[in-house]
């Protein structure tokens, strides 16, 4: 609502408006572009005009997608599935990821793994090893031995903690 509002007040009348993405009906002018980036900046928001950064933008929707949204990860592997949706080379993309992110695809993609490990831990009656072959891990060792290395505790005392809390919540509430 703030960018649709921010738009009107400058003249300009948006398309397409959505998370993180903004096609506008008329040429947007440098000064026009220059007001809009300021007045967005002040509400917490910045445009990201740079080609390296949309494209880091576009890997980070793929792979989160392919992460939390889609049913199964896909059979090809990540470096491949990436290159093949962007139809870029994947040391291309990889280098520029890295330049803008600070980390590399891989640990952003073990990073949302064990997000979505977590999830499933908690919400979903999955075994570890059913999350393990859904998220393609090579073992259900190897996922718990990343799942520490990244959280600081293993899967199922995570799980343990976490009944303990929601059970300790429900007694809260109760009395």
């Amino acid at each position: 609502m703030l960018v649709r509002q921010e738009l009107k007040i400058l003249g300009l009348h948006a398309v397409v408006l959505e998370l993180g993405m903004v096609e506008l009906l008329e040429n947007i002018n440098g000064e026009q572009l220059e007001q809009l980036k300021n007045r967005l900046h002040q509400s917490g928001l910045d445009i990201i005009d740079d080609k390296h950064s949309k494209l880091v933008d576009r890997i980070k929707q793929v792979l989160i997608e392919m992460i939390h949204y889609a049913e199964e990860l896909p059979e090809e592997n990540m470096s491949d599935f990436i290159s093949n949706k962007l139809g870029y080379d994947y040391n291309f993309l990889a280098n520029i990821f890295s330049e803008i992110k600070g980390i590399t695809i891989q640990k952003f993609v073990i990073m949302h793994k064990i997000e979505k490990v977590k999830e499933m831990l908690l919400y979903d009656d999955f075994t570890l090893t059913e999350i393990a072959h859904k998220l393609q891990y090579s073992s259900v060792a190897h996922l718990s031995g990343q799942f520490k290395k990244v959280t600081g505790l293993t899967p199922t005392f995570f799980k343990h903690l976490s009944v303990k809390r929601r059970e300790h919540r429900k007694q809260a509430s109760l009395t």
